[in-house]
């Protein structure tokens, strides 16, 4: 069992003796491993693999959950056999759950842990542009996004996450809101031209859900070897706000300023080379466009 022991403002920590106990009734053995920092995960992933772990429960949230799948891509992209994934939320997120259906609940995920057999679930490659300036290579599970969402990870990541998964992402987009400015783009999706135009927001979709539950992608399978793209376009501050309510329904498709297409690689750039667009993957800000996403087809086995 892999514990973030900081996610969820402590939350993960908390869990530990009701998830051990939870485990035990069940007849699971067990060790708990817990992170120290940032960027922990892949190694404890990488020390599970050596001693031919068969399975690694994540106890935490998406931004452990992206940490953890690090792991399962090398430096060029490629995938990296390791140990079947199970989820045991407890972070402040916890969107990717909501694609299968699991509630934050300890008992319902050791159950669906003892019950469920491995299924091949997809990982996203994303080549971008780091803050630095470097282009990286990172692995992404659930979705990247580029424009608002972007913007609105900085200023959740810099918050208070007291207020729980969906306030927190719903005040930090309301903030967001009122200072973002669409930013104008070019997009590809295998190779041909999609759309060029001012973006609200891009989603590379793997699973359904971002933000703390908006359902961006309704349609999504985080196994048919595609990318869902969603991208909301040349829409004022006023229809952003108004569109923000169908998002949590998944009844946007279909609506102004709403484009969806699927892929397997997506390509953006900014219009102009000195406009920042912020990218968010799985929650976490790695950086800014230009990016290209590759989807890595089966690339773990997730127990859900």
């Amino acid at each position: 069992m892999l514990v973030n022991p900081k996610a969820g403002s402590g939350a993960a920590a908390r869990k530990i003796p009701a998830i051990s106990r939870a485990l035990g009734r069940v007849g699971l053995s067990h060790d708990v491993v817990e992170t120290r920092g940032r960027g922990d995960a892949p190694r404890l992933v990488a020390e599970a693999r050596t001693d031919s772990v068969d399975c690694l429960a994540v106890v935490g949230g998406d931004g452990t959950l992206n940490e953890v799948c690090q792991a399962y891509l090398d430096h060029h992209g490629a995938p990296v056999s390791g140990p079947a994934l199970a989820l045991i939320p407890a972070g402040t997120g916890g969107d990717y759950r909501r694609t299968f259906g699991i509630e934050d609940d300890v008992e319902q995920a050791v159950q669906r842990l003892k019950q469920s057999d491995p299924r091949p679930v997809d990982l996203g490659a994303l080549e971008l542009s780091s803050d630095s300036g470097q282009r990286v290579i990172r692995a992404f599970i659930n979705i990247a996004s580029f424009g608002i969402g972007g913007h609105t990870d900085r200023i959740v990541n810099s918050s208070p996450k007291w207020l729980g998964g969906r306030a927190s992402f719903f005040i930090g987009t309301l903030r967001a809101m009122a200072t973002y400015k669409n930013q104008p783009v070019t997009l590809k999706v295998d190779g041909k031209p999609y759309l060029e135009a001012p973006i609200f927001n891009v989603a590379v979709a793997n699973g359904r859900y971002f933000g703390g539950g908006m359902k961006i992608a309704p349609d999504a399978d985080p196994g048919d070897g595609l990318f869902d793209v969603v991208a909301l376009h040349d829409l004022t501050r006023a229809q952003g706000i108004a569109l923000a309510s169908k998002i949590y329904k998944g009844a946007h498709l279909g609506s102004h300023g709403v484009r969806v297409a699927r892929g397997a690689l997506i390509e953006a750039s900014p219009l102009r080379a000195t406009t920042e667009v912020l990218i968010d993957m799985d929650g976490e800000t790695p950086g800014r466009l230009p990016l290209v996403a590759r989807v890595v087809p089966g690339a773990l086995e997730l127990i859900a």
